[in-house]
């Protein structure tokens, strides 16, 4: 689990030769993961759109006094998910606003209809419900969590994950994207980071490039994620995601990153990181997404057939086959995976709950990807 690129390497990531670091980048990808590219196969369930945070950058949440502010019932969050399981969806991906009721008593009072009082508790069940009534695994994207709620959720969900985003101190500030956000202070996200790993959690994990944040803070937030993964093993994943501009929000002015910035930090990430953690990026928020592969991900995140992407919904996800082409026309196989990576089914059992763990085995073939490859009518 040794990184490629020391401290000392940054300015090289930042100023050197682009072709170069990206070469660099291909040769580590392709000895740890050869000329295949993954996807998961997922239905998305915004369990509320509520949260206490107000981060300049996002369209997902809303205000409780919007008529579109909300939290699903349990008979929504079964619809979702059996609509997915129809249509060969194998990853539920939960994903909700950071604890809205100790802000909002909207949030508190729509939590107390369904007979709750903490949206963790809520969570907790409805990972229970989707297990009992469907064939899907869960994966939790609850942002900052406490021990006692790790130990709540990891019982009934496959992988969980909480994007660090950025160690920016300076972006907490007024008149910036984290401003008066309490969960996304740094060292809350960072200690949320080590928890999963102390859990043995297998977690997801990534960057938000463009809202302001520099270069060396990038460089230092991909060393804080290798670190934490040194010391657990529990990183499967790691997303480099692109700020994106929507008219609704804060930043509704503010400069998106370039191609060649992606593709330099998507590169920067690849020789920092442990070759055993996949480098994912997602391939709705570019048109020339197919160049990430030459930058060194392995990987394209979540692709639903069902779902819009409830976080960037002006962006709509590939169409499978479309993106099974593309990556063939690039040198790359296409092959579907399940929420949790084939280390964590096939080594370790503490890392996934028992009873979680022999389902996600039945779902996967002896590579422990997914053993049916729908987008190529394929069961292994």
């Amino acid at each position: 689990m040794t990184s490629h690129l020391p401290s000392s390497g940054a300015p090289l990531a930042e100023t050197g030769d682009l072709d170069a670091l990206m070469a660099q980048a291909r040769q580590i990808r392709d000895a740890a993961w050869g000329r295949r590219v993954t996807y998961s196969r997922k239905a998305f369930v915004p369990l509320t759109n509520m949260c206490r945070d107000t981060c300049g950058y996002c369209t997902f949440v809303k205000h409780p006094s919007s008529p579109e502010a909300r939290i699903m019932t349990p008979e929504q969050v079964l619809s979702e998910a059996l609509r997915g399981e129809r249509e060969g969806c194998k990853e539920l991906l939960f994903s909700l606003g950071e604890k809205p009721e100790l802000r909002y008593e909207a949030a508190r009072k729509g939590l107390e209809r369904l007979g709750y009082s903490k949206l963790t508790d809520y969570l907790r069940d409805m990972c229970a419900l989707v297990l009992r009534e469907t064939s899907l695994l869960p994966h939790v994207n609850a942002g900052t969590l406490t021990d006692d709620e790790i130990d709540l959720l990891k019982p009934v969900s496959a992988s969980m994950g909480m994007m660090l985003e950025t160690v920016s101190r300076r972006l907490t500030r007024k008149g910036q994207p984290h401003h008066a956000c309490p969960d996304k202070t740094p060292v809350q996200r960072l200690r949320t980071l080590e928890r999963a790993g102390q859990k043995r959690v297998p977690f997801t994990t990534g960057l938000l490039i463009g809202i302001g944040e520099t270069w060396e803070e990038r460089i230092e937030a991909l060393q804080a994620i290798n670190a934490a993964h040194a010391r657990h093993g529990h990183v499967q994943e790691v997303i480099i995601q692109n700020f994106q501009r929507k008219p609704d929000i804060e930043m509704a002015n503010h400069p998106e990153p370039g191609l060649e910035d992606m593709l330099r930090t998507i590169a920067a990430a690849r020789i920092i990181l442990s070759p055993e953690i996949s480098l994912q990026a997602p391939p709705n928020l570019s048109a020339r997404h197919i160049a990430y592969l030459d930058a060194g991900i392995n990987d394209w995140g979540g692709i639903s057939p069902v779902t819009i992407d409830f976080i960037n919904p002006q962006h709509d996800w590939p169409e499978i086959r479309s993106l099974a082409r593309s990556c063939d026309e690039a040198g790359f196989e296409l092959r579907e995976r399940l929420t949790v990576y084939p280390r964590y089914l096939t080594g370790d059992a503490g890392f996934i709950n028992a009873s979680v763990r022999a389902r996600a085995l039945g779902m996967a073939g002896n590579t422990g990807l997914a053993r049916e490859q729908r987008h190529i009518g394929e069961t292994a």
